[in-house]
Formats: C-alpha cells, sequence, structure tokens
C-alpha cells in the first residue's frame, strides 16, 4: 500500500470532505499519509486529524519560510511542546528556505532571507534535540539550505527535501550526505526532465511519493485540485521510467516512508 509522505490536508475541513478524501484514497489503495505543517495554525487542526484517525493520518510541525512573520520566535516557543503531546508530530517540517517569492528588489528581499536563516537555524536546533526527520522545504535555495543543514550537525539519515525539484547532480549532492529527495506529480509534466532524471539517479531504494497536495496534481489530471488518490499516478510514471514493475515500486516507495519516520 502507498503512503502519501507529503500533504496538506486543511484543504479538506469542510463538512465531510475529509472523510470522502480518506474514502478515495482508500480505493486507490492509499492507506496513509502524512499531512504537513505550515504555521503555528495548522499544528492543532493536524494533530486533532491524526488522533480521530491513528494509523491513517500522521502529521507534523514546523514554521515554512513563506510563513516566517516578525512574530515568527513567539510561534516557535510552542513547537517542541507539541512532540510531548498525543499524537504527537513524526517531524519537523516543512521548514527551510524559500527565494522564489522574494521580492525583486535586493534591499527589500535582505531582511526576509535573514528572517528566514535565523528560524531555519532555530528549527533545525530543535529537530537535532529531538533527533527526529527533518522535512526541508528548498526553493531557489538548494545551496544554502545544504550548507545550514551540514552546520548545525543533524543526522542526514533523517533529511528529506521534499517535492525535490533539483537535476541528477544535487541529488547526489544529497544522497552522498545521506539525505534524500522525495518526489511529487511533477514527474509527470513534459518538462520535467532533470526532476525526472534525479529521481531516477536517486532509485527506488530511497524513494518517498507524495501529493503536496491540493498542489501539483499529476497527468493527466493536471488542473484539478491533488489528492492523496491521485498519488498512483506518479508511481507509474516512476515505475516506468526506473524500468520496475509498479508493485514493485510501490513496495519499495512504502517501505522508505515507513523507515524514515519511523511509522
Amino acid at each position: 500500500m502507498l503512503i502519501d509522505s507529503h500533504c496538506h490536508l486543511d484543504c479538506f475541513c469542510g463538512p465531510g470532505e475529509l472523510d470522502a478524501m480518506l474514502e478515495r484514497a482508500k480505493a486507490a489503495g492509499v492507506d496513509a499519509m502524512i499531512t504537513v505543517g505550515t504555521s503555528i495554525s495548522d499544528w492543532a487542526v493536524y494533530a486533532k486529524m491524526a488522533a480521530a484517525h491513528p494509523g491513517i493520518i500522521h502529521w507534523t510541525a514546523g514554521l515554512h519560510p513563506t510563513e516566517i512573520d516578525e512574530d515568527w520566535k513567539d510561534q516557535l516557543a510552542s513547537l517542541a511542546s507539541w512532540f510531548a503531546t498525543a499524537p504527537c508530530p513524526i517531524g519537523i517540517g516543512e521548514v527551510g528556505l524559500d527565494y522564489y517569492h522574494l521580492p525583486k528588489d535586493k534591499a527589500k528581499a535582505a531582511p526576509i532571507i535573514e528572517r528566514q536563516k535565523a528560524a531555519f537555524t532555530a528549527q533545525l536546533e530543535i529537530a537535532l534535540q529531538l533527533d527526529c526527520p527533518l522535512v526541508v522545504h528548498s526553493r531557489n535555495a538548494f545551496a544554502d539550505t545544504l550548507a545550514m543543514i551540514g552546520k548545525s550537525g543533524i543526522d542526514w539519515r533523517k533529511v528529506v527535501y521534499h517535492c525535490f525539484s533539483e537535476g541528477p547532480a544535487e541529488i547526489r549532492a544529497l544522497n552522498e550526505r545521506g539525505g534524500r529527495g522525495s518526489f511529487t506529480g511533477v514527474v509527470t509534466y513534459k518538462n520535467a526532465g532533470r526532476t525526472l532524471e534525479a529521481a531516477i539517479a536517486q532509485g527506488p531504494e530511497l524513494l518517498m511519493l507524495e501529493t503536496d497536495c491540493p498542489w501539483l496534481t499529476p497527468e493527466p489530471l493536471r488542473g484539478r485540485r491533488n489528492e492523496p488518490a491521485l498519488l498512483p499516478l506518479t508511481l507509474q510514471c516512476l515505475a516506468s521510467a526506473m524500468n520496475l514493475p509498479v508493485k514493485e515500486l510501490e513496495m519499495r516507495a512504502e517501505h522508505a516512508t515507513r523507515s524514515f519516520f519511523g511509522i
């Protein structure tokens, strides 16, 4: 059975939406999912979801780089305490750096970058203290995130770059350190050459699959809201690219994901 290693289930908080989504996922062969925190506003929501659906919904907590505001220190003050709750998060994330959404004016971008780096450093320290998995968001910032994680002392085997969108050279740099990338429906797109090459270069042993829903819907359904039930489309694309039976790659991806997160 498949595990969606990275999704955002707050988009299914309308009446009956979550249960219907879970039924569609089960029918598609997706029996578990990890909903990933991006701000203090969703941590309690995800903890409640996980409590209501044990073994099916797992969750992580973290501050996404585009959610870093002036009060980020106050928000992070409660992060570690969530790991003493039940069901507790299974990792820190998603955290990291995002240079894609910066203002074009360098003078305006500079303080935002500094806040992102400060918040990322603080969350790296929490992850190191808790010795837990780290889910990294890195957009147009691969070299900087790589350097900061390396400096933090975190065990690279506990690091996953979600929605990996770099190329083969970058995935090799990550794998050589002990980290890994997880892959989305982007690999099904016509312009996904480098990302698909990166997935093939990493190989099946470390493979983790994700929807990052509600975004990045795989072909041929691109344009509609993404959800865990569509994860098999990404699996099928990668199985073909890796010249492996779908069932074999499914088993490897499930094992890699459960092993990484300890679930």
